[in-house]
This record gives structure tokens, C-alpha cells and sequence, in this order.
């Protein structure tokens, strides 16, 4: 009989587990190219549904498409300890982007039954629509609707940028459940966890195999509209122009200074940008484009805010120019539940795995779950701090020592 310090996980399994599902959607450079409710969805969602089936795990799928794989406690009436991620990816994603989470909790499911362990609480792996939002909008739109943040009929409405809905798609793929969206058989959960790779550099950096995550960094995004006049580039004088392309560029330089000036958990990125008429020889008069802030803190976005209406106001009006700033998507800031976090802490400790507090500058479902259940995230390291690429890696190892430490955290809750 395995006693509890000896209790692992099959590191190969895991690891062939996610190569086996990499392989639909692969892509020529070894990423993969799976996107929400495509076809490639489909067979990623059937795949793992099958392994959960073959782990004796009890399958719902709600409204949305967000699929539940229930393994059954000895106390039937308990909240069930969770865990899970998604399985969809970014155009030119990589393997473990998602699929770290869901196939290592599944890893959790198949060790227990290899060594004949019942936990008192019910234990689900769950998998979630649409997370990475390249499809559909809004990102992270599964857990999002389960949470209660969007409203199904919400959500079934959204369309890509082919005219298809969610709704026809779910129906189309054949994953548009019965189960209400937010139920969850004997109460909502007791616990929450989500593994997944870092997504950045912070771990491989420090050298260490563990991040215990305590909260992830609140966004807002913004659409930006400059607006000046075309003009052509030869006859009009430098001082006349009402040059939008000028003016914008002044602002994405404020962009990098505001971030810059909240240091260390500042972030301001501009990702997308569209100049009209975007020909060689005419001076643009109208520039649309992206912000994306990120800090730890309300107030620290609070300050970024007002920061880039001033600078981008001065710019405009050194352009000759107007600017039109719309806010897009707003996520507040996140600090997971405290017994979360120390049980992630704990059982890195008591596996002997070293470890560091980590914050995550990235959204994840676990972010919105822990607006319904306490929850807590485990990151790994992952090569060069890449992901979103086809490029993306990690090692096994250290994908082993991820799954161990869900393992004996979410032991901790449902024993």
C-alpha cells in the first residue's frame, strides 16, 4: 500500500497524454492550432472525453460547452474539490498552453485509482469554452458564464468574425449541453486549483520548479481612434499636417513610460494598430489602435488610466489631431483564497520541490472561479518564458512536479 509521502503521479503518462492530444491540430512547427469549437475542438474534446470516461469519471457538459468529469466521493453530499483548464489554443498555440491543466488533473484522477484511494469529497477535472478568446470574444468565456459574469443566451449570441455563433457551433460539434451553466451537483465547490505553465520567465529565471501564485495582475483594455486628416505627404508642410500617425506614435511611447513608471507589476502593451489609408505617400488621417494595462492593484490601474488620458490629450493636441478612447474589457485585480495559496505552498514543501510566491500577469480561468469557490493556481516553468507560440516548451519534469503538488493539495481538501 502507497502511503501518502510516497504518493505520486506517472510522470510518462502525463507526459504521453499531452503529446497524444498535441497531435490534433498539430501544426508544421510543433505547435498546435486547435480553435474554439473548430473541428480540431471537436476531436480534442472527444479525446478527452474518452480518458475521462476510461478513468470512470461521470461526464456532464452545460450550456456553454464547458465540459465536467465527476469522480464520485464517499460522502455524497460534500462540495466536490476541482481542478482544470482548457483545451482550446491560440492560431499558432503551443502544447501545453491549457492542456497542462486539464490532463494533470486527469493525471491526479488515474493515480488515485491506480492506488485505490477514495476521497471523501467528490473530486471534477473540467475543461472550459473558449478560453484563449481568438474565436470568440470575450476570452476566458466559460468560466466566465459559469461564474455568473456573462449570461448563457450572452455568450451562445457572440459571433467570430465569419458571422458563426457559439450557439450554432456548440449545436454544429455536438457540445451544447443540457446542464445549467453555474450548478454543480451537491454545491458549488470547496476548492479550486488550476496548474499551468508560467507564460513567462520569472520561474525558469530563479531556476525553480514551483510558483506558488497568489494572485494574477487586474487588465483594462482599450480601443484608441486618432483622428487628423489625409493629406499628401509632399505638398503639405510639416507644420500643417494633422498627422494621426504623429500623434499616435507619441501616445504608444506613453504607453511604455506609464507602464515603465509602475514598476515591478506595471504593464502597458500595444499590440494593434491600423493606419488609413495606409498608403506610402499619404499622411495618415486616422489611426486606430490597442492598449493593454495590467497592474497588481486598482489603483495602480487607476493611475495608469489617467496617466494615458493626459499624455494622449497632449499628444492629440501637438498632432493637430482628435482622440476617441473607448475601454473594452476591465478584469479587477485577483488574490486567491489564502487556504489555496498555503495549500499549494504546503504541499511544494512537503514534496521537497523549491518554490517561490509567483504573480501571474496573465488571465485564467481560476481567476473568475475564484469569484464563486477559494482558488488557487500552480505555476511551472516553461522554455524562455514563451507561450502563445508554436515554439512553447517544458519539461518534463517539471510538469511531473506540478501535477504532484495538485495531487496532494487537492488531497488536503477532499480528504
Amino acid at each position: 500500500m502507497t502511503t501518502a509521502t510516497e504518493l505520486r503521479i506517472d510522470a510518462e503518462r502525463l507526459w504521453l497524454s499531452l503529446m497524444d492530444l498535441a497531435h490534433i491540430g498539430a501544426t508544421p512547427r510543433g505547435g498546435v492550432r486547435r480553435l474554439a469549437l473548430t473541428d480540431e475542438d471537436r476531436r480534442g474534446r472527444e479525446q478527452v472525453v474518452q480518458w475521462f470516461r476510461e478513468a470512470g469519471l461521470d461526464v456532464r457538459v452545460d450550456e456553454v460547452g464547458n465540459v465536467f468529469g465527476r469522480r464520485a466521493g464517499t460522502d455524497a453530499n460534500a462540495p466536490a474539490v476541482a481542478t482544470g483548464s482548457h483545451i482550446d489554443t491560440q492560431p499558432s498555440g503551443g502544447k501545453f498552453d491549457g492542456n497542462y491543466g486539464v490532463l494533470a488533473g486527469l493525471e491526479v484522477v488515474r493515480t488515485l485509482n491506480d492506488h485505490g484511494i477514495r476521497t471523501r469529497a467528490p473530486l471534477e477535472v473540467v475543461f472550459w469554452t473558449n478560453e484563449e478568446g481568438s474565436r470568440f470574444t470575450p476570452v476566458m468565456m466559460g468560466s466566465g458564464a459559469f461564474a455568473g459574469v456573462f449570461a448563457p443566451d450572452f455568450i451562445r449570441e457572440r459571433a467570430d468574425i465569419e458571422g458563426q455563433t457559439v450557439g450554432d457551433e456548440l449545436t454544429r460539434i455536438g457540445y451544447r449541453g443540457a446542464h445549467p451553466c453555474g450548478q454543480v451537483p451537491g454545491g458549488m465547490y470547496a476548492a479550486y486549483f488550476e496548474t499551468h505553465i508560467e507564460q513567462g520567465p520569472v520561474l525558469e529565471d530563479a531556476d525553480l520548479p514551483i510558483g506558488i501564485v497568489t494572485g494574477a495582475l487586474g487588465q483594462q483594455w482599450y480601443d484608441v481612434v486618432v483622428t487628423g486628416q489625409d493629406a499628401h505627404a509632399g505638398p503639405t508642410p510639416m507644420a500643417l499636417r494633422h498627422d494621426a500617425m504623429l500623434a499616435a506614435a507619441r501616445m504608444i511611447e506613453a504607453v511604455n513610460r506609464i507602464a515603465l513608471a509602475e514598476a515591478p507589476h506595471g504593464r502597458g502593451t500595444v499590440g494593434f494598430i491600423q493606419a488609413q489609408p495606409n498608403s506610402r505617400n499619404v499622411i495618415p488621417g486616422q489611426v486606430k489602435f490597442s492598449v493593454d494595462f495590467r497592474n497588481l492593484t486598482q489603483a495602480g490601474l487607476d493611475r495608469m488610466d489617467a496617466s494615458m488620458r493626459e499624455a494622449f490629450a497632449l499628444a492629440a493636441a501637438q498632432g493637430q489631431c482628435e482622440v476617441d478612447i473607448s475601454q473594452v474589457t476591465k478584469f479587477k485585480p485577483c488574490a486567491f483564497h489564502p487556504d489555496c495559496v498555503d495549500s499549494v505552498r504546503r504541499a511544494a514543501r512537503a514534496l521537497g520541490l523549491p518554490h517561490m510566491d509567483v504573480v501571474s500577469g496573465a488571465g485564467h480561468d481560476a481567476v473568475y472561479l475564484n469569484g464563486v469557490a477559494p482558488s488557487g493556481m500552480i505555476f511551472v516553468p516553461c522554455k524562455d518564458g514563451i507561450s502563445h507560440n508554436e515554439i512553447e516548451d517544458a519539461q518534463p519534469e517539471h510538469l511531473a512536479a506540478g501535477a504532484d503538488v495538485l495531487l496532494w493539495a487537492m488531497l488536503e481538501h477532499a480528504r
